[in-house]
């Protein structure tokens, strides 16, 4: 025995953890709707929990998880990351009333829950029909979907005057600005907080 240690505390060490029931259960529930809906995070499955009939507060769910290794797959609302090296082409919006189809097309990225994970989406729409042009499905977020959804919209609907797209590295690849460019279209790209400035707003006479 060392000296200084006493003897009760290395006992103690020794005891067996009593396991906690209810905590295994939570584990248990946790993993296999995990198994099935890899994009839950801690929010959706303090619902799960629920509807089994466990009330189970997100903390608690959030140290679950983590014990687990478990984290949502879902990419969230940020689907659009600049470039740094790929040059940002100014708008060219500001003050400009949308009179006439094949004007201004726009284009974006977002995501869609699916059963076993998700996927992003792209689609192309003109600005005075509103018309979906084309759209795309892809589980990479890279620009080649985007750009094949691109040159559908131009293949089957001809040409506009304006693209505008935000900032996002698949809008400033060279891929996508190149086919633009090779179709004489005028490239714009919103600013930062673009769609919240009412004053650069565009005007769209077909929704008066």
């Amino acid at each position: 025995m060392l000296a200084g240690v006493a003897r009760s505390t290395i006992y103690e060490h020794l005891q067996p953890v009593e396991v906690d029931e209810f905590e295994l259960t939570l584990l248990s529930l946790i993993d296999g709707e995990y198994t099935l809906r890899p994009f839950y995070g801690s929010r959706k499955m303090v619902v799960f929990l629920l509807n089994q009939g466990h009330t189970v507060n997100r903390k608690r769910v959030q140290r679950l998880m983590r014990i687990l290794g478990l984290a949502g797959m879902a990419p969230g609302p940020h689907t659009s990351k600049p470039h740094p090296q790929h040059k940002i082409y100014p708008y060219l919006l500001r003050g400009v009333f949308v009179t006439r189809p094949n004007q201004v097309w726009s284009t974006d990225i977002t995501y869609v829950r699916l059963a076993h994970g998700f996927a992003y989406l792209t689609a192309v729409i003109d600005w005075y029909s509103r018309k979906v042009l084309a759209w795309r499905l892809s589980n990479t977020i890279d620009s080649g979907f985007c750009v094949t959804c691109l040159e559908e919209s131009l293949r089957l609907y001809g040409n506009p005057e304006i693209f505008n797209t935000d900032q996002g590295s698949q809008f400033t690849s060279d891929d996508f600005t190149g086919v633009l460019k090779s179709h004489g279209i005028g490239i714009s790209m919103d600013g930062r907080g673009r769609c919240l400035d009412k004053e650069s707003a565009s005007y769209c006479t077909s929704c008066e």
